[in-house]
């Protein structure tokens, strides 16, 4: 299966942050296709720093919950410190990652859903996933990532 990952940092040498993630993607999951960086404001929190993003399509066979768990590991190494403050906001953050979307069907669970629940919100996930995967459908509304974005 596909699956469409969004890398963000907005902390420290942000490209640097990027870089170390996408390396150990590659050592972990394989080759991997990359769209081009998007700068952002922060979302759903105040921050004086903005976001560098880029998105990623990696290939695996394993589960969601086995991939987001991989994920978080390589987000622990480069970073420890959580990206939530103590009452759940958004905090700022060396790296992010998440999954944004897949080329299977929706996946809904108590820690993870795809596609990300704030997916048709992000311009700067829509971005990248709209570069990645041109002719990929939403399983639930059927917009693709390009009709989303014109709606924001």
């Amino acid at each position: 299966m596909k699956y469409y990952l969004n890398l963000g940092s907005n902390l420290g040498n942000r490209l640097l942050h990027l870089t170390r993630a996408m390396k150990a993607i590659g050592e972990e999951f394989g080759p991997y296709e990359t769209s081009h960086k998007v700068e952002s404001d922060p979302w759903g929190f105040n921050s004086t720093n903005r976001f560098v993003n880029i998105g990623l399509a990696i290939e695996s066979d394993e589960e969601p919950e086995e991939v987001l768990r991989r994920l978080q590991g390589i987000e622990k190494t480069i970073s420890p410190r959580g990206h939530r403050r103590w009452d759940g906001s958004y905090n700022d953050r060396e790296i992010d990652i998440d999954i944004m979307a897949t080329d299977g069907d929706a996946y809904d669970s108590p820690t993870l859903h795809i596609p990300h629940r704030h997916l048709a919100m992000r311009d700067f996930f829509l971005k990248p996933l709209a570069e990645l995967a041109p002719g990929w459908h939403h399983p639930v509304s059927g917009l693709s990532a390009t009709e989303m974005l014109n709606q924001l």
